[in-house]
């Protein structure tokens, strides 16, 4: 009896594991297109400079800053890929792990997770909306890429450590993440990415990035003095910047 429960509780398990992997693998999606949008904005510097990275944020905000949008198309779908990743991880019933913490697609993530992601929302949405002199609650439409740039001027080294550290981890979890959903929905080999054909894969789609943040870094400021006050105030809400 004690036989039989134990693999009624195995099998249990492994079927439990197995939705896991469908909401993760379903909520990705979301995310993939939320990061679509978001990074565009970056990228596109290198042809249109500050001037049309605003403008593609500003239209990217109605995606994922609306009532609805950000909380459908992205909390929920992040809250579901980070709950059900984490809790396949610790229920999965085979003796070896799914996937090493030390593997590429774990370490992304939680780099992403628990350093980057934090960083990042704190620095560029919960600062600026604070009320209290000298901030006095930037709003949303004068958050635009002059932001970004007050930052890369005056926190230069932290500023670069931070974007360049969310972008690759997100870049390199995505392409890692594509990998897996197809190993795991399609047999064909003819799918399945080489290492070496990810990394090249994750720096195509990082270096667009990241020289848009460089172009940026090289533009002349042009926010009024008093509306940069206010920035670097909110900059220096978030410990990362305080010292």
């Amino acid at each position: 009896m004690a036989v039989i429960s134990s693999k009624g509780d195995g099998s249990k398990l492994r079927q439990t594991a197995a939705v896991l992997t469908n909401v993760a693998h379903i909520s990705a999606p979301f995310l993939s297109v939320f990061l679509v949008v978001h990074l565009s904005a970056p990228a596109l510097a290198n042809v249109g400079g500050s001037s049309l990275s605003s403008n593609v944020m500003l239209l990217g905000r109605e995606y994922h800053q609306t009532g609805f949008g950000e909380r459908y198309l992205l909390f929920i779908p992040l809250a579901a890929h980070v709950a059900s990743s984490i809790t396949k991880r610790i229920i999965d019933p085979r003796p070896a792990s799914p996937r090493k913490i030390t593997s590429t697609l774990s370490l992304a993530a939680y780099s992403a997770l628990l350093i980057f992601l934090p960083i990042h929302y704190y620095t560029h949405r919960v600062s600026p909306t604070n009320p209290s002199p000298p901030i006095f609650a930037v709003g949303p439409s004068e958050v635009d890429y002059e932001f970004v740039k007050i930052g890369l001027a005056r926190f230069p080294w932290r500023s670069w450590i931070l974007y360049g550290g969310l972008v690759a981890s997100v870049v390199v979890h995505a392409v890692e993440g594509a990998q897996t959903i197809l190993a795991s929905r399609f047999a064909s080999r003819k799918l399945r990415m080489r290492p070496r054909t990810r990394n090249i894969i994750a720096g195509v789609a990082a270096v667009p990035i990241l020289a848009g943040l460089w172009t940026l870094s090289k533009e002349p400021l042009m926010v009024f003095a008093s509306l940069a006050e206010r920035y670097e105030a909110a900059f220096a809400r978030s410990w990362v910047y305080r010292f």
